[in-house]
């Protein structure tokens, strides 16, 4: 019995050696099967500040900056304050990719809300050539009930490593959900915890990277040190044209008119935690209920009972935007859970489970 019992311990004395709590910049990777899988990184707790100054909020509103003066816009980031992250999370290296969310279509037959029947999805009109008109202003972008995630209209050859576009709330929900379960399913997945979205606290702080204080980007102040580092409006010309964004743009080209691959920039890309492309490339969609005053240090719901959400939050700027619009505290509310964008992406979240039930608005 002694010697039995002896053995069994030294079977697992090694596991218990090797065992550890996970660290700053560690790694797991989630098979999504056929030599594809999904890298996340350990983010530790912390603080960091949330909101934007009056000197941030001027200068994304001026001649750098370049977003549009006299709006609200800016008014959703709140005021600067400390908000902590209780809990370690794993956050996804990249957003997204169209080949990972091909894996998880043809694994599962999944229809995103953009293919319903009925659906459509927003993506660039080709058509466009200027905002101002004597009859006013024409935005480049409408609706279309003929392209989705597979074919999102950007006039260009779209590669598996460009981030999936064209994917609402809901989609992003269910690609989570499979994610978690065929992880659990395969033992791989650490025990109490869930692949989701991020909340938008947790977000905001992995896109600091680290930084505790109010900076405009997550390497700091100063627009120029962002050449190389992040995909917004920039010296591009746009596909088949001789033209670039006719709005402000960074005086370098990024070499990408639209989205450009995940982690495109290397290290240079990639903040003090490790995450590329936390600002630009795409728009990334969190958790949590929009509320116009700010962000919330604990998830919000339109209906904290119900852990209701029917519009949520997106943060970080995308490919299009001015580099006012695609900072750190820079977030919008999205227009449903149903809503799809050829702007607008995500990335994964592993995580403590935490429920919402998406809600359509009319």
């Amino acid at each position: 019995m002694y010697r039995t019992l002896l053995f069994v311990l030294l079977l697992i004395t090694p596991i218990i050696a090797n065992a550890k709590e996970p660290t700053r910049g560690d790694t797991l990777r989630a098979s999504l099967g056929k030599r594809s899988s999904l890298e996340v990184v350990f983010i530790p707790p912390g603080n960091f500040m949330m909101g934007s100054t009056a000197e941030e909020k001027a200068w994304a509103t001026g001649i750098e900056g370049g977003a549009q003066p006299g709006t609200i816009r800016e008014e959703y980031e709140g005021e600067p304050r400390k908000v902590n992250v209780a809990n370690g999370f794993w956050m996804g290296r990249t957003e997204v990719t169209i080949g990972q969310f091909r894996r998880f279509v043809d694994a599962t037959g999944y229809v995103t809300d953009a293919e319903k029947p009925g659906g459509w999805t927003q993506v660039f009109d080709h058509s466009w050539d200027r905002y101002y008109h004597k009859s006013g202003v024409i935005h480049p972008w409408k609706q279309s009930k003929t392209h989705s995630w597979r074919d999102p209209n950007l006039g260009i050859p779209v590669k598996e490593n460009y981030p999936v576009v064209c994917v609402s709330y809901q989609d992003m929900k269910a690609f989570c959900t499979w994610l978690t379960e065929n992880e659990r399913e395969s033992g791989r997945l650490p025990e109490g915890l869930e692949y989701r979205l991020p909340t938008e606290a947790e977000w905001a702080y992995a896109c600091r990277g680290g930084r505790t204080d109010s900076s405009y980007f997550w390497w700091g102040n100063d627009l120029m040190e962002g050449k190389g580092r992040f995909n917004i409006s920039s010296v591009d010309f746009l596909p088949g044209r001789d033209t670039i964004w006719p709005l402000a743009n960074t005086p370098w080209s990024d070499g990408y008119a639209f989205m450009s691959p995940v982690d495109q920039f290397g290290k240079k890309g990639r903040n003090g935690f490790g995450l590329a492309d936390m600002c630009g490339n795409v728009w990334e969609f969190t958790l949590d209920q929009f509320d116009p005053r700010g962000g919330h240090e604990e998830i919000y719901f339109v209906n904290a009972g119900e852990n209701t959400v029917t519009n949520p939050v997106c943060r970080g700027g995308n490919y299009f935007d001015v580099p006012g619009n695609a900072r750190c505290a820079v977030r919008l509310g999205i227009a449903g859970v149903q809503y799809s964008d050829s702007r607008d992406g995500f990335r994964v979240c592993l995580g403590l489970p935490r429920k919402t039930v998406a809600i359509k608005t009319k």
